[in-house]
């Protein structure tokens, strides 16, 4: 006699487990009941379907009722909810649309009920522009919303993986965005300063951040809603998603003796069987074991979810498998950022009063020499044994496979050895020779052999000055750029020469920038007697425990409405990610949008590419006039720079210089691509209408007063003329008193003077280079350190700016009257220099568009 299995949920737990079970049992009778229209559909990928990021609906039904039913021989129930069950008669009640209340009788029953969002009682909850997602149906009522005329606006409460994907996409498909999360950071299973990338990223896409802060109620004003909180601040907007977590939806199985956990979820045990004869629980719905710790807990995840479906399948048909607990292992995309967590985190471990170990490490996610190498920020917790006890990363591109590999180290109980002992597939483009893993593991065994002694960010604030000195070992420079407060410089390759700095007495605690030169350090004052402590990760990690989210006063809306984005999107134009279009050729709409006046298969295939990247500004822009300069009009030039700045520099570049920016997008892995059209695209946007129109003309000039010798402000000087001249300006420098030893040449050149003349020529600093800084020149180690910094950062030196300025055609202009005073002689002057009275100046400048006097 076949056995007859009642499986209550057709989603991830529910329907892995009648797959299994048939795939086991031909001859069972299996029924599955859901009370949606949908079984076995992507939940996790719904608020991918709202962002638009996946634009086919259809695909989210990973399974329907009758390709199951074809496939495995299900009778597959939709629209069909249990509402209790009778474990003593092995029964079940059924409430269904098609056939109303009836019984069914089981010999083995799967409960998959999964869990429900929270939805608080607060006043005026019940609104109808108070969304939550959790199936199908939901899912369009979200989407219908968002695409709504007039919906330009949303406030997501709760930071979770649910609320902070769809954060994410609500600003991907145009809308303005607020996040309130109740607690001080988002994604609960990072620790805090972990998290902080992942909040910076959605701060830097425009997601207005709230944190420590609590909703207290609702209350409708017209079309929209706001949503008041607890500090006093009130947000109106026209939708609120409702994130703020789940329970487990047993609330039907009540009195049905079964057992359940403190927070109402079904107890099981290691082969998912409830206390009740035959009757087994599996998903969102039960506890189970921390597989780190060992104690109870509950991860409302797919991976278990499955597993725990198939578990309780080889269970009934009686192959005696085991389940060995969650151990939490997720992951996270935040635009173009990537954060996966494995294992127990700092949170978990101190509230159960663990003992752990913890380093960071911020490698690149394969060969630097290689292009397109990102950074990896990775933080591994290991208890004093060694045992690897969770992990946990965040970066642009090889987060995955990290968290993989440790991740499966956590499931075979393995420690940091052996994690330096893995071999990992490499190649250049793929990984390193000692992969970030192998040197996650080589810095957690440092600890355990006593080679060095970490603190991390907190342990600043507990740290005792009066017994402690604070060493940052960077360059001077680096120094100079950012810096933990209270700290010295003592650079590390300057740190054997000078011990005698440091007193012996108290204990050094030193930095870097990510950790390794810190250990260098660590080694060198070990050794020689000190006692030391080194920051784990480097004044990298600091910073990530200092992120604070900016105060958005006023929200703008991300690039492109809904419309836009569909216009968009139906011409295969673009991306979905960070993208502007048409700039200064399209129609402005109401709400500041641009929409593009340009078919994208037009530049599909540019004309002429460059390959910006690693230049620093005005570098990009230099070469992008070199490159649009042989260009036809018409012609497409794709231009990809690594420079932040860039984004907003080539909007500027493009109307300054009568181009047309067709596309600028930013790409996941943080480059900016950019496609130019020579020349204005001629549409109705780019001329006046109307009887009435006035042509408003403006200059294609610029001038320039240098009246400064200091190296800081020529610097943005012959920056700004490079930019402008760039942009196609007509560009006038006009060099007085101090500023001409700027043009000065650098070596002495045999002229006859006066004594005052020669007074002034021995005084002042002869050329470019022997400029000093305005403000901590330092008896020039400050000129030294800038031009160092600046070179470091791939920024074009003084003198290279003031040639690229004369190539050019920027007119560098002598004041003669300057001249005569200061007994300068036009022999002392670089080449290319003309010499001008103030009248020539005033000639200039009547004619320029703007005037700066620096």
């Amino acid at each position: 006699m076949s056995k007859k299995v009642l499986i209550v949920g057709g989603v991830a737990g529910g329907a892995s487990a009648a797959a299994r079970l048939r795939r086991l049992d031909e001859e069972a009778h299996i029924v599955m009941f859901e009370r949606d229209p949908y079984i076995s559909f992507a939940n996790c990928g719904l608020p991918y379907y709202i962002g638009g990021s996946i634009q086919d609906r259809s695909k989210l039904l990973v399974q329907t009722p009758e390709a199951m039913h074809k496939r495995f021989n299900i009778d597959v129930r939709i629209q069909s909810e249990v509402v209790a069950i009778d474990p003593v008669n092995k029964k079940v009640r059924v409430e269904s649309i098609e056939k109303g209340s009836y019984e069914e009788s089981y010999d083995a029953l799967i409960l998959s009920p999964g869990a429900k969002p929270i939805r608080p009682n607060l006043p005026g909850i019940e609104s109808s522009k108070i969304h939550m997602l959790r199936n199908i149906p939901d899912t369009d009522k979200v989407k219908a919303k968002v695409a709504a005329e007039g919906t330009r606006s949303a406030v997501v409460i709760g930071g979770g993986f649910i609320g902070v994907e769809m954060a994410e996409n609500l600003r991907e498909a145009g809308l303005e965005v607020s996040l309130i999360e109740a607690g001080p950071q988002i994604l609960a299973p990072f620790d805090t300063e972990m998290s902080s990338i992942l909040a910076k990223e959605l701060d830097e896409h425009g997601v207005n951040l709230i944190f420590s802060d609590m909703v207290q109620g609702f209350a409708e004003v017209g079309e929209q809603i706001q949503v008041q909180l607890a500090s006093g601040t009130v947000l109106q907007s026209d939708m609120v998603l409702l994130a703020i977590g789940v329970s487990p939806d047993t609330s039907f199985l009540k009195d049905s003796g079964l057992g359940f956990g403190p927070r109402g979820h079904i107890l099981v045990n290691e082969r998912m069987e409830t206390n009740l004869d035959q009757v087994f629980a599996v998903g969102d719905a039960v506890e189970v074991v921390d597989f780190v710790n060992g104690t109870k807990t509950a991860i409302p995840l797919a991976g278990p979810a499955n597993k725990q479906g198939r578990i309780a399948a080889d269970n009934v048909s009686g192959l005696g498998t085991t389940y060995k607990g969650s151990q939490g292992t997720s992951i996270i995309k935040v635009f173009g950022v990537t954060g996966a967590s494995t294992g127990n985190n700092e949170k978990t471990l101190q509230r159960l009063g663990l003992p752990y170990h913890v380093i960071y490490i911020h490698p690149s996610s394969h060969a630097t020499y290689y292009p397109g190498a990102t950074p990896i920020s990775m933080k591994l917790i290991f208890d004093p044994k060694g045992t690897v006890l969770g992990a946990q990363a965040v970066g642009y591109s090889g987060v995955d496979k990290r968290i993989d590999d440790i991740a499966t180290v956590i499931r075979f109980r393995g420690t940091v050895t052996d994690l330096t002992e893995l071999e990992l597939s490499y190649a250049p483009p793929y990984s390193s020779a000692k992969d970030p893993v192998n040197m996650a593991g080589f810095a957690a065994e440092n600890i355990l052999h006593g080679l060095t002694t970490v603190f991390v960010p907190k342990d600043l604030e507990g740290r005792d000055k009066n017994n402690t000195i604070l060493v940052d070992v960077r360059s001077e420079i680096e120094h100079a750029n950012g810096h933990i407060e209270g700290s010295i410089n003592i650079p590390v390759d300057d740190l054997r020469g000078r011990l005698s700095e440091l007193d012996s007495s108290k204990e050094i605690w030193v930095y870097c920038q990510v950790g390794l030169r810190g250990y260098t350090a660590s080694r060198i004052l070990q050794q020689k007697g000190y006692r030391v402590k080194n920051l784990t990760g480097g004044y990298k990690t600091y910073q990530m425990s200092q992120f604070t989210p900016k105060k958005k006063d006023n929200l703008t809306p991300n690039v492109g409405t809904p419309a836009a984005s569909k216009e968009i999107a139906a011409t295969g134009a673009m991306t979905e990610t960070e993208t502007e279009t048409g700039i200064g050729t399209g129609t402005e709409t109401g709400t500041g949008t641009v929409t593009p006046t340009v078919n994208a298969t037009a530049f599909t295939t540019p004309d002429s590419v460059l390959d910006a990247c690693g230049l620093c500004c005005p570098g990009p822009l230099i070469q992008v006039k070199m490159s649009m300069d042989p260009l036809l009009d018409g012609q497409v030039l794709k231009v990809t720079a690594s420079d932040p700045g860039f984004y907003e520099d080539i909007k500027a570049w493009a109307r300054m210089s009568n181009n047309t920016l067709l596309q600028l997008t930013k790409l996941p892995t943080g480059m900016i691509e950019a496609y130019l059209r020579k020349g204005v695209i001629e549409t109705s946007a780019t001329a006046p209408t109307g009887a009435g129109a006035q042509v408003i003309q403006t200059s294609n000039a610029s001038t320039m007063v240098v009246f400064s010798g200091d190296l800081d402000k020529t610097i943005a000087s012959f920056i700004i003329a490079n930019g402008a001249a760039s942009s196609g300006k007509k560009v006038t420098m006009f060099f007085t008193f101090w500023g001409l030893n700027i043009i000065r040449k650098d070596e002495k050149v045999p002229v006859n003077k006066n004594f005052i003349g020669k007074m002034f020529g021995a005084m002042m600093p002869r050329g470019s280079r022997k400029l000093t800084l305005s403000n901590m020149n330092m008896m020039g180690m400050g000129s030294k350190m800038i031009r160092s910094l600046m070179k470091s950062k791939n920024i074009s030196s003084l003198e290279e700016l003031i040639q690229m300025a004369i190539d050019q055609g920027v007119e560098i202009v002598a004041c003669q009257m300057s001249m005569d005073l200061m007994g300068i002689t036009r022999e002392e002057l670089i080449d290319g220099v003309g010499i001008g009275g103030v009248g020539y100046y005033l000639g200039q400048a009547d004619q320029s568009g703007h005037n700066l006097f620096i």
